[in-house]
């Protein structure tokens, strides 16, 4: 009889340790799919600007970080394919935020290749569009490109601004080759030989590097047009227009990735190592190291993802004074000032 008691006793507690283990597990289970305001999660796809490199690992920190979850976000991250790919999915309703180039986003407005998406906050400060090659290719200067083969996407910034970066630098643009290349092999082409050079953010040199095994040779496109900025982050319009406060939300916990990122490219490039399994950790913390400089240049003491009316005037004068566009377009067309971060 004894040992039937303690028989039942022990299953009956087992019983109840299942169910406080259920009960536990389905609580944490609800716990993931909250934010930290206790509501269910908004699922958003976010694209990166170019490929999966270091330079757009804050997106991962962000999300490795909790700082979605904590705004209310359950995001999907996805590789961009530069300016005009990012902006023509967002725009199509297949992702809802990523960054372009703000120099190739007013190239697309202003020669109606492109509408319908908002600017929200700055990314970079200044741009880091530029050419990238190695040692030993015959390139050290812009005007040595003449009579080169480069590659890049379609889409890119890069390739997109070469000629009003051409018309500024003296480079006859018509002596140079440009063929197709995809964001995430464009490095590997470059090492192998098969072109001379390819279009690639500055802070890419630590990557090219590492997979070359050659020193990189760098043509930064800001050595010719100082005032453009860089990298911006955009939304489709209708969503702008929509859903002022969630782009408001979303946009403050991707900054908040992105300087913690600039505080810890370490830890940075170990989070995207953990979600890329491509990635090279050390490189990815170079390039944010290198960032740094781009993402605060030109605005000391002022908080990270603004932007300045009076600068994007400027750059769409350079851009009309090189005659890279045909249209007349204004800052406003493209920016929502109210839901950029303030100064």
């Amino acid at each position: 009889m004894r040992r039937l008691t303690r028989t039942v006793a022990t299953a009956a507690l087992a019983t109840a340790l299942a169910l406080v283990s259920a009960c536990s597990s389905g609580s944490d289970s609800a716990d993931d799919a909250k934010g930290g305001d206790g509501k269910a999660l908004e699922k958003v796809t976010y694209l990166t600007s170019f490929g999966q490199f270091g330079r757009d690992a804050y997106a991962w920190v962000a999300k490795d970080k909790g700082f979605f979850k904590d705004a209310g976000f359950d995001v999907e991250i996805k590789a961009g394919q530069g300016t005009g790919g990012v902006i023509q999915t967002i725009v199509g309703g297949q992702a809802d935020f990523g960054p372009v180039d703000l120099t190739g986003s007013l190239l697309q407005v202003g020669n109606g290749q492109a509408k319908d998406f908002t600017v929200v906050a700055a990314i970079q400060q200044r741009t880091m569009a530029g050419i990238a090659t190695l040692e030993g290719r015959s390139i050290a200067s812009p005007k040595d490109l003449e009579g080169k083969k480069l590659a890049d996407t379609p889409g890119s910034v890069v390739r997109n601004l070469f000629p009003t970066y051409a018309r500024l630098a003296g480079v006859d643009a018509s002596k140079v080759t440009w063929v197709n290349g995809d964001a995430q092999a464009l490095i590997g082409t470059l090492a192998s030989g098969s072109v001379d050079g390819i279009g690639q953010f500055v802070v890419g040199q630590p990557t090219i590097e590492s997979v070359a095994k050659k020193k990189a040779v760098m043509l930064p496109y800001s050595n010719v047009m100082q005032d453009l900025y860089g990298n911006v982050l955009i939304t489709s319009s209708k969503i702008a227009k929509e859903k002022p406060e969630m782009v408001k939300r979303f946009t403050a916990a991707l900054l908040k990735g992105l300087e913690y990122s600039l505080a810890n490219s370490k830890e940075a490039g170990e989070i995207l190592k953990k979600n890329v399994d491509a990635a090279n950790p050390a490189a990815a913390a170079a390039e944010l190291d290198l960032m740094a400089a781009y993402v605060r240049s030109g605005n000391t003491g002022t908080a990270i993802g603004t932007l300045d009316s009076g600068r994007v005037a400027k750059s769409i004068a350079i851009l009309q004074g090189a005659g890279s566009l045909k249209q007349n377009i204004t800052p406003e067309q493209i920016i929502d000032f109210s839901l950029a971060p303030k100064a």
